[in-house]
Protein backbone atom coordinates (compact mmCIF):
# COMPACT_ATOMS: atom_id res chain seq x y z
CA UNK A 1 0.00 0.00 0.00
CA UNK A 2 1.38 3.67 -0.55
CA UNK A 3 0.28 6.65 1.18
CA UNK A 4 0.55 10.02 -0.21
CA UNK A 5 1.16 13.23 2.02
CA UNK A 6 0.58 16.63 0.54
CA UNK A 7 3.36 18.69 2.43
CA UNK A 8 3.32 21.69 -0.56
CA UNK A 9 2.17 24.53 1.25
CA UNK A 10 3.93 28.11 2.86
CA UNK A 11 1.94 27.32 5.75
CA UNK A 12 0.95 31.29 6.08
CA UNK A 13 -1.03 30.50 9.04
CA UNK A 14 1.76 29.11 10.98
CA UNK A 15 4.15 32.34 10.61
CA UNK A 16 6.53 33.72 11.86
CA UNK A 17 7.25 29.85 12.62
CA UNK A 18 7.36 28.93 8.83
CA UNK A 19 9.52 31.27 8.01
CA UNK A 20 12.70 29.19 8.48
CA UNK A 21 11.51 25.96 8.11
CA UNK A 22 8.48 24.45 6.47
CA UNK A 23 5.06 23.65 8.16
CA UNK A 24 5.73 19.92 8.23
CA UNK A 25 8.86 20.22 10.62
CA UNK A 26 7.22 22.49 12.97
CA UNK A 27 8.00 20.00 16.49
CA UNK A 28 5.50 19.28 18.27
CA UNK A 29 5.79 17.65 21.59
CA UNK A 30 9.52 17.85 20.37
CA UNK A 31 8.98 16.33 17.29
CA UNK A 32 8.36 17.51 13.16
CA UNK A 33 4.55 17.05 12.55
CA UNK A 34 5.35 15.13 9.82
CA UNK A 35 7.28 12.33 12.00
CA UNK A 36 4.14 12.12 13.99
CA UNK A 37 1.91 11.54 10.67
CA UNK A 38 4.44 9.05 9.26
CA UNK A 39 4.06 7.01 12.29
CA UNK A 40 0.68 6.74 12.60
CA UNK A 41 0.49 5.51 8.99
CA UNK A 42 -0.56 1.50 8.85
CA UNK A 43 1.95 -0.61 8.42
CA UNK A 44 0.99 -1.92 5.13
CA UNK A 45 2.10 1.44 3.40
CA UNK A 46 5.32 0.48 2.14
CA UNK A 47 5.73 3.67 0.13
CA UNK A 48 4.75 7.28 0.83
CA UNK A 49 4.30 10.12 -1.80
CA UNK A 50 5.62 13.22 -0.43
CA UNK A 51 4.40 16.11 -2.44
CA UNK A 52 6.57 19.11 -1.75
CA UNK A 53 7.23 22.70 -2.72
CA UNK A 54 7.81 24.77 -0.08
CA UNK A 55 11.35 24.77 1.58
CA UNK A 56 11.33 21.19 -0.11
CA UNK A 57 15.21 20.73 0.74
CA UNK A 58 15.00 20.69 4.54
CA UNK A 59 11.90 18.21 3.78
CA UNK A 60 14.10 15.98 1.40
CA UNK A 61 17.12 16.22 3.88
CA UNK A 62 14.96 15.50 7.19
CA UNK A 63 13.00 12.39 6.07
CA UNK A 64 16.12 11.24 3.22
CA UNK A 65 15.02 7.90 0.58
CA UNK A 66 13.50 6.12 3.02
CA UNK A 67 11.77 7.38 6.57
CA UNK A 68 10.91 4.70 8.78
CA UNK A 69 11.42 1.66 6.83
CA UNK A 70 9.25 2.67 3.80
CA UNK A 71 10.51 4.18 0.41
CA UNK A 72 9.58 7.60 -0.17
CA UNK A 73 9.06 9.47 -3.34
CA UNK A 74 9.36 13.27 -3.97
CA UNK A 75 7.22 15.30 -6.49
CA UNK A 76 7.18 18.63 -6.55
CA UNK A 77 3.98 20.51 -6.73
CA UNK A 78 3.69 23.53 -9.58
CA UNK A 79 1.13 25.87 -9.04
CA UNK A 80 -1.15 25.84 -6.14
CA UNK A 81 -4.56 25.10 -7.24
CA UNK A 82 -5.56 22.86 -4.50
CA UNK A 83 -6.13 19.48 -3.21
CA UNK A 84 -6.74 18.02 -6.28
CA UNK A 85 -4.46 19.51 -8.03
CA UNK A 86 -1.72 18.53 -5.83
CA UNK A 87 -2.97 14.74 -5.84
CA UNK A 88 -2.98 14.86 -9.38
CA UNK A 89 0.90 14.90 -9.40
CA UNK A 90 0.84 11.73 -7.38
CA UNK A 91 -1.12 9.73 -10.24
CA UNK A 92 1.52 8.48 -12.69
CA UNK A 93 3.52 7.15 -9.20
CA UNK A 94 0.39 5.17 -7.69
CA UNK A 95 -0.06 1.58 -8.15
CA UNK A 96 -3.71 0.31 -6.40
CA UNK A 97 -5.28 1.42 -3.05
CA UNK A 98 -3.75 4.26 -1.17
CA UNK A 99 -4.11 6.56 1.78
CA UNK A 100 -4.14 10.41 1.23
CA UNK A 101 -3.46 12.58 4.41
CA UNK A 102 -1.80 16.10 4.85
CA UNK A 103 1.11 16.48 6.78
CA UNK A 104 -0.08 19.13 9.30
CA UNK A 105 -2.48 16.67 11.53
CA UNK A 106 -1.89 14.73 14.29
CA UNK A 107 -3.51 11.11 14.02
CA UNK A 108 -4.11 8.02 15.29
CA UNK A 109 -2.74 4.77 14.29
CA UNK A 110 -5.09 2.97 15.10
CA UNK A 111 -7.72 5.01 13.21
CA UNK A 112 -5.62 4.64 9.89
CA UNK A 113 -5.37 1.03 10.26
CA UNK A 114 -9.24 0.74 10.53
CA UNK A 115 -9.51 2.71 7.83
CA UNK A 116 -7.14 0.50 5.68
CA UNK A 117 -9.21 -2.14 5.94
CA UNK A 118 -11.62 -0.86 3.76
CA UNK A 119 -11.41 -0.59 -0.21
CA UNK A 120 -12.60 3.20 0.08
CA UNK A 121 -12.70 4.92 3.26
CA UNK A 122 -12.93 8.40 5.11
CA UNK A 123 -12.03 9.39 8.55
CA UNK A 124 -14.35 11.57 10.09
CA UNK A 125 -14.60 13.47 13.09
CA UNK A 126 -17.09 15.45 15.57
CA UNK A 127 -17.01 19.60 15.29
CA UNK A 128 -18.68 22.46 17.20
CA UNK A 129 -18.49 24.16 14.47
CA UNK A 130 -18.77 22.10 11.36
CA UNK A 131 -19.65 25.05 9.42
CA UNK A 132 -16.20 25.83 9.26
CA UNK A 133 -15.20 22.52 7.34
CA UNK A 134 -16.29 19.80 4.96
CA UNK A 135 -19.42 18.53 6.12
CA UNK A 136 -20.12 14.88 6.31
CA UNK A 137 -23.50 13.44 5.56
CA UNK A 138 -24.10 9.57 5.77
CA UNK A 139 -26.79 7.43 3.68
CA UNK A 140 -28.81 5.04 5.90
CA UNK A 141 -26.09 1.97 5.85
CA UNK A 142 -23.61 4.81 7.25
CA UNK A 143 -21.75 5.07 4.21
CA UNK A 144 -20.41 8.14 3.05
CA UNK A 145 -23.05 10.65 0.67
CA UNK A 146 -21.81 13.69 0.50
CA UNK A 147 -19.10 16.26 1.73
CA UNK A 148 -20.22 19.48 1.64
CA UNK A 149 -17.38 22.24 1.92
CA UNK A 150 -18.43 25.00 4.88
CA UNK A 151 -22.18 25.07 4.18
CA UNK A 152 -24.12 27.84 6.03
CA UNK A 153 -26.69 25.65 7.96
CA UNK A 154 -24.78 22.36 8.36
CA UNK A 155 -27.04 19.21 8.01
CA UNK A 156 -24.23 17.28 10.25
CA UNK A 157 -22.13 17.74 13.36
CA UNK A 158 -19.38 15.31 11.45
CA UNK A 159 -16.68 16.80 9.35
CA UNK A 160 -13.93 15.85 6.95
CA UNK A 161 -10.46 14.91 8.13
CA UNK A 162 -9.29 14.81 4.68
CA UNK A 163 -7.77 11.55 5.52
CA UNK A 164 -8.90 8.80 2.89
CA UNK A 165 -8.37 5.39 1.50
CA UNK A 166 -9.23 5.59 -2.26
CA UNK A 167 -8.05 3.86 -5.78
CA UNK A 168 -6.74 5.11 -8.72
CA UNK A 169 -10.95 5.23 -9.73
CA UNK A 170 -11.07 9.00 -7.92
CA UNK A 171 -9.66 10.58 -10.95
CA UNK A 172 -12.32 9.77 -13.03
CA UNK A 173 -14.59 12.13 -10.92
CA UNK A 174 -14.59 15.94 -10.99
CA UNK A 175 -13.00 17.66 -7.87
CA UNK A 176 -14.71 20.42 -6.37
CA UNK A 177 -14.05 24.18 -7.33
CA UNK A 178 -14.01 26.81 -4.14
CA UNK A 179 -12.09 30.45 -5.27
CA UNK A 180 -10.31 28.73 -8.26
CA UNK A 181 -8.67 25.93 -6.26
CA UNK A 182 -9.60 22.22 -6.97
CA UNK A 183 -10.71 20.29 -4.04
CA UNK A 184 -10.80 15.58 -2.97
CA UNK A 185 -14.15 16.08 -1.30
CA UNK A 186 -16.09 16.62 -4.57
CA UNK A 187 -14.07 14.03 -6.17
CA UNK A 188 -15.01 11.30 -3.27
CA UNK A 189 -18.27 12.71 -3.18
CA UNK A 190 -18.67 11.20 -6.68
CA UNK A 191 -17.50 8.32 -6.54
CA UNK A 192 -19.68 7.71 -3.30
CA UNK A 193 -22.39 7.74 -5.43
CA UNK A 194 -20.80 4.92 -7.45
CA UNK A 195 -18.75 2.64 -4.84
CA UNK A 196 -19.61 2.31 -0.99
CA UNK A 197 -17.18 4.53 1.11
CA UNK A 198 -16.73 3.23 4.86
CA UNK A 199 -16.80 5.82 7.57
CA UNK A 200 -14.29 5.95 10.36
CA UNK A 201 -14.63 7.93 13.31
CA UNK A 202 -11.66 9.23 14.31
CA UNK A 203 -10.69 8.64 17.52
CA UNK A 204 -7.92 11.44 17.67
CA UNK A 205 -7.26 14.24 15.06
CA UNK A 206 -5.76 17.34 16.12
CA UNK A 207 -5.52 19.45 13.17
CA UNK A 208 -2.27 21.87 14.07
CA UNK A 209 -3.21 25.67 11.69
CA UNK A 210 -1.67 28.23 13.94
CA UNK A 211 1.36 28.73 16.13
CA UNK A 212 -1.09 28.85 19.25
CA UNK A 213 -2.18 25.13 18.18
CA UNK A 214 0.84 23.49 19.09
CA UNK A 215 0.67 23.83 22.80
CA UNK A 216 -3.43 22.70 22.43
CA UNK A 217 -2.03 20.09 20.08
CA UNK A 218 0.40 19.18 22.55
CA UNK A 219 -1.89 18.89 25.66
CA UNK A 220 -4.55 16.74 23.22
CA UNK A 221 -1.58 14.31 22.09
CA UNK A 222 -0.76 13.91 25.85
CA UNK A 223 -4.30 12.95 27.01
CA UNK A 224 -5.06 10.70 23.95
CA UNK A 225 -1.74 8.84 25.23
CA UNK A 226 -2.87 8.30 28.93
CA UNK A 227 -6.14 7.62 28.24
Amino acid sequence: MQAVILAAGEGVRMRPLTLERPKPLILVGGMPILEHVVRALPDDVEEIILVVKYMQEKIREYCGDTFFGKKVIYLEQGEKKGTAAALEYARPHLKDRFLVTFADDLLAKADLEELAQHTYGLLVAKSKAPERFGVVSLNPDDTLRTIIEKPEHPETNLISTGVAVLTQNIFNYAPSETKGELGIPGMITALARDYPVSIVQASFWQPVGYPDDIALAEAALRAFMQA
